[in-house]
């Protein structure tokens, strides 16, 4: 668990997302992107003569299933994964913000820019 708490390197990080792509399309000829979902939700919701949207979305269901797993995913990390250290800064930049008023950094969403409760992250 604490390997997964720790910040993992961008070309770490970066180079396992971008594999996602190609392994899917290789290995279960698979489109992958969440916004084929826009697609899929226009075929289902909005069925019309439009030829873009006239095939069977049913088959590609497994996305729809992917993007609430995304959303789920993200809610459970969230509430048993929190990072309670603050977000670190170069001080250049912290001296930079507090000349405009900005001075809270203990999360990733400024109080002075967002009202409490407005988000929550």
């Amino acid at each position: 668990m604490h390997v997964l708490q720790q910040p993992w390197p961008w070309y770490i990080a970066g180079a396992l997302i971008g594999l996602i792509v190609p392994a899917l399309l290789i290995l279960g000829n698979k489109h992958f992107g969440i916004s084929a979902n826009l697609r899929h939700a226009c075929a289902a919701c909005f069925p019309s003569g439009i030829k873009f949207f006239q095939y069977d979305w049913r088959k590609e269901i497994w996305n729809f299933f992917f993007v609430g797993g995304i959303i789920v995913g993200a809610i459970i990390a969230a509430q048993l994964i929190p990072n309670i250290s603050p977000v670190e800064i170069h001080p250049a930049l912290a001296s930079e913000l507090a000349g405009y008023g900005i001075s809270d950094h203990t999360g990733l969403l400024p109080a002075e820019l967002f009202p409490s409760g407005a988000f929550s992250v």
